[in-house]
C-alpha cells in the first residue's frame, strides 16, 4: 500500500510500466503461443484415464457374429434405396417389426434459407425411422441411442445393416437395464434435429414435424456410425459437438478400450496414435493431431450427428470407419463386437456421465490437455490487452507529472480531460453495427426478395455490404464526438475502453470454446496493440511563401529565406506566387492536408502533401507551372500532381539547370 500511496514511488512505478510496457507485450505474447505449441509435449498432456467407477472394467464378453446377417441387410438396404429414391420406410419398418422392435416414423420439413442449387427446392421434407428395444429388468426411465444418419450423398448402407445386425443380437440378450433406440434419419443433420427437437418437445430451429408416437426414457448416451465398406482398416472418432462443445472424456475414453480390447486400429482427426513420446517424431504428429482439432472445434460446426445430442445433455460420439491402404483389414463382426461392448458398459450407468472433464484438447487418443493448461495460453495472450490498457492509464492520469508539479498543477482525472460521455455515441454506435450484421442480412432477405428482382443469396450480400460501407463512416465522424479540448486524450481514453471490452469479449469466448477464443485472441491482439490512434496530418502554410493561390491548381516554388528567418519546417506546403490567401487560413496556422487519410480538404484548392525535404531554395529559381486541371479536394489528383512536380524539382536542382533545359529541342 505504501507503494501506491507514496506520489514518488507511484511516479517511479508509472516511468517503470511506461519503459518496460512494450517489451512485456511481446512476451507475453510470444509466451501464449509457445505454451500454446508446449500442449502437445508429455509433460503437459496426461494420459487419459476412466474416472467412472461402472466403466472401468472391460471384462465383458463381447458374442456379435452376425457380419453375414449385417452385409445380407445393407445389400437389401442399398437395393430398396435406389430402387425408390429415397430412403426406403416400409422396408425399414418391416424389418425392425421382425426383429422385435417396437417400431415408430416421423414425417418433418424444413424450409430453407437459401433454394438448394442442386435440386432447385426450397423445402426439404422426410422421414425418419426407429425402433425402441424395452429393457427386460427395469422401466423405461433411461435409455441409450444407435443413430445411422442418411444423407443424399451417402448411403450409409453398411452402417444400417450393422445396426438391424446388433438390434437382433441385442434383442437376444436379458441383461438390458435401459432402452435401447435404433434410429435411422433421413437428410443426414436435419433429420437428426427434428427427431430430438420432437423427443424433448421443443422447437428451436423452426423445424415443422410431427410428434413422436413412442419414447423411451431420458437418453443417456448416444453413438452415431458412419460406415462406407464391408472392409474397414480404422475407426475414426469425432468429438466436436455444436459451437465447441464437447463430449465427456469418459466416452472416449470407453471407445478406445474397447479398440485396444478388439485389436481395432483407432485415429483422431485421420492421425493414429503416437507410437514413441522419446523422440521428435511423436510430439510433432501431436502437434498435428491438436492443430486440426483446434480448427476443427473453433469452427463451431457439428462434425457429425453426435453434435446436436451435446446440445440436450447427451454424450455422444460419431465412429466413422476408414477404408484405407493399411494392411490391417476389419469386418463387421469387429465393429460390432466394439459397439457391443460399448453399450453393455453405458447399460451399467447409474448416474449420468459427469465425474471426468468437459473441458480439454487432445493430442492424440490417449493422453488429453485439461482447461488447467490450456487456459495460460489463451491468458498470456489476454494480458497483452491489460498492459496496453494499462500504459493509456498511466499517460492519462500521471504520466508526465512529477510531483513538484503536482502541487501546483495538479493531475486532471480522467473525466475532467477527456469527457466519459463523448464516449458513449461510439460504443454505442459500434454495437449497433455488430447487432445489424446479426439481424439485417436475414430482414434483408425478406425485404429485397418481396420488392427488388433478386435472389435471397444476392439479398444477403447486398445488405452486409450495405452494412459494411456504413461502417466506414465511423472511424471519420469519431473525432467529432471526442473532446476537441484534448484530442489525444480522447483518442486515448477510447482506445482504453476499447481494449478492456475486446479483452473481456475475447475472455467469455475463451472460456466457452477455447479455440476460436484463442485463435481470435492470436489473430486480433496484435492489431489491437500495436494501433495507435493518430489526429489528422497538419502542414504549415510556412510564411516564407506567397500567400496567392490561383482557382484551378497551385503553383509550388522554392524561394530563399529572409535574413533571420527561419527554414520551413520539413514537409511544409509553400502557397505559390500569386495565390489568392485564403480568409480562414494564414501563414503560419496549421492546415489539413488534402488527400491525406484523415485530412480536409479545402474548397477550390489542390492542397497536397508532399514527400521529403522542402526547405530553403535557391534564390530566383523558376517557378514549375501546373496546368489547369479541375478541382478534386479529396481525390488522389492533386496529391499526385504535386508528387511529380516534387520530383521535377529535385531533378532539376541536382542537374544545376532549369526546367526548361530537360525539355526536348525541336
Amino acid at each position: 500500500m505504501g507503494l501506491l500511496s507514496d506520489p514518488v514511488r507511484r511516479r517511479a512505478l508509472a516511468r517503470l510500466v511506461l519503459r518496460l510496457n512494450a517489451p512485456l507485450c511481446v512476451l507475453s505474447y510470444v509466451a501464449g503461443i509457445a505454451w500454446f505449441l508446449a500442449l502437445a509435449f508429455p509433460p503437459l498432456t496426461q494420459r487419459t484415464y476412466m474416472s467412472e467407477n461402472a466403466m472401468g472394467s472391460t471384462m465383458v464378453e463381447e458374442q456379435f457374429a452376425g457380419g453375414d446377417r449385417a452385409r445380407s441387410l445393407a445389400r437389401d438396404f442399398a437395393a430398396h434405396r435406389r430402387k425408390s429414391g429415397a430412403l426406403p420406410v416400409a422396408w425399414l419398418e418391416r424389418t425392425m417389426r421382425s426383429v422385435g422392435l417396437e417400431v415408430y416414423t416421423q414425417s418433418f420439413s424444413r424450409k430453407l434459407p437459401f433454394p438448394d442449387e442442386t435440386h432447385e427446392r426450397y423445402m426439404v421434407s422426410g422421414i425418419n425411422v426407429y425402433g425402441i428395444l424395452r429393457a427386460p429388468r427395469a422401466a423405461s426411465t433411461e435409455s441409450l441411442v444407435l443413430t445411422v444418419p442418411c444423407g443424399p450423398d451417402s448411403t450409409n448402407s453398411q452402417a444400417v445393416g450393422l445396426m438391424l445386425a446388433l438390434a437382433a443380437h441385442f434383442r437376444g440378450q436379458i441383461y438390458w437395464a435401459k432402452d435401447i433406440i435404433f434410429l435411422v434419419t433421413e437428410h443426414d443433420l436435419l433429420g437428426t434435429e427434428a427427431w430430438l427437437e420432437a423427443y424433448h418437445d421443443v422447437n428451436i430451429t423452426g423445424m415443422q414435424s410431427s410428434p413422436l408416437q413412442g419414447r423411451a426414457g431420458a437418453i443417456q448416451a448416444a453413438v452415431a456410425l458412419e460406415l462406407s465398406s464391408d472392409v474397414v482398416t480404422s475407426l475414426d472418432v469425432a468429438v466436436e459437438g455444436l459451437n465447441g462443445q464437447l463430449p465427456n472424456l469418459d466416452l472416449l475414453n470407453l471407445f478406445q478400450t474397447f479398440c485396444q480390447k478388439g485389436g481395432l486400429l483407432c485415429t483422431l482427426q485421420g492421425k493414429l496414435q503416437p507410437q514413441d513420446w522419446t523422440s521428435i517424431d511423436g510430439p510433432l504428429q501431436s502437434v498435428q493431431t491438436l492443430l486440426l482439432m483446434v480448427l476443427q472445434q473453433a469452427s463451431g460446426r457439428p462434425h457429425g450427428a453426435h453434435g446436436l445430442f451435446l446440445r440436450y445433455r447427451v454424450e455422444a460420439l460419431t465412429l466413422r470407419g476408414i477404408n484405407s491402404f493399411r494392411q490391417y483389414k476389419y469386418d463387421l463382426v469387429a465393429v460390432g463386437k466394439a459397439l457391443e461392448g460399448m453399450f453393455r458398459k453405458l447399460n451399467h450407468l447409474l448416474e449420468r456421465l459427469h465425474q471426468s472433464f468437459f473441458f480439454y484438447l487432445l493430442p492424440a487418443l490417449s493422453r488429453f490437455v485439461s482447461i488447467g493448461l490450456y487456459m495460460p495460453a489463451a491468458g498470456f495472450l489476454l494480458l497483452v490487452l491489460g498492459l496496453k490498457a494499462l500504459e493509456l492509464w498511466m499517460q492519462l492520469h500521471e504520466a508526465g507529472v512529477g510531483p513538484e508539479e503536482a502541487g501546483e498543477n495538479p493531475p486532471h482525472p480522467l473525466t475532467q480531460g477527456v469527457g466519459l460521455a463523448s464516449l458513449v455515441a461510439p460504443l454505442l454506435v459500434s454495437q449497433a453495427m455488430g447487432l445489424a450484421l446479426y439481424i439485417l442480412p436475414v430482414l434483408g432477405q425478406h425485404v429485397a426478395t418481396q420488392h427488388f428482382p433478386v435472389a435471397e443469396a444476392e439479398a444477403v450480400v447486398l445488405t452486409l455490404l450495405a452494412i459494411y460501407a456504413a461502417g466506414l463512416a465511423l472511424p471519420h465522424n469519431t473525432h467529432r464526438v471526442v473532446s476537441t479540448q484534448a484530442p489525444d486524450r480522447g483518442w486515448m481514453a477510447l482506445k482504453l475502453v476499447a481494449l478492456i471490452y475486446l479483452a473481456l469479449q475475447l475472455a467469455c469466448i475463451t472460456l466457452t470454446n477455447f479455440s476460436l477464443g484463442f485463435l481470435l485472441a492470436a489473430s486480433m491482439v496484435p492489431a489491437a496493440a500495436i494501433t495507435k490512434p493518430s489526429e489528422p496530418r497538419y502542414v504549415l502554410l510556412s510564411p516564407h511563401c506567397r500567400a496567392r493561390t490561383p482557382p484551378h491548381g497551385f503553383y509550388l516554388t522554392r524561394s530563399s529565406s529572409p535574413p533571420g528567418a527561419s527554414a520551413p519546417p520539413q514537409g511544409a506546403l509553400c502557397c505559390p506566387a500569386g495565390a489568392d490567401e485564403p480568409s480562414s487560413y494564414t501563414p503560419g496556422q496549421p492546415v489539413p492536408v488534402a488527400g491525406a487519410a484523415g485530412g480536409t480538404a479545402l474548397p477550390d484548392r489542390g492542397l497536397a502533401a508532399l514527400p521529403g525535404h522542402a526547405g530553403p531554395g535557391r534564390a530566383g529559381a523558376p517557378h514549375l507551372r501546373r496546368p489547369a486541371l479541375p478541382t478534386a479536394g479529396s481525390g488522389p489528383l492533386p496529391l499526385l500532381a504535386a508528387l511529380l512536380e516534387r520530383a521535377l524539382l529535385e531533378v532539376t536542382e541536382a542537374a544545376g539547370s532549369s526546367p526548361r533545359s530537360l525539355l526536348p529541342r525541336k
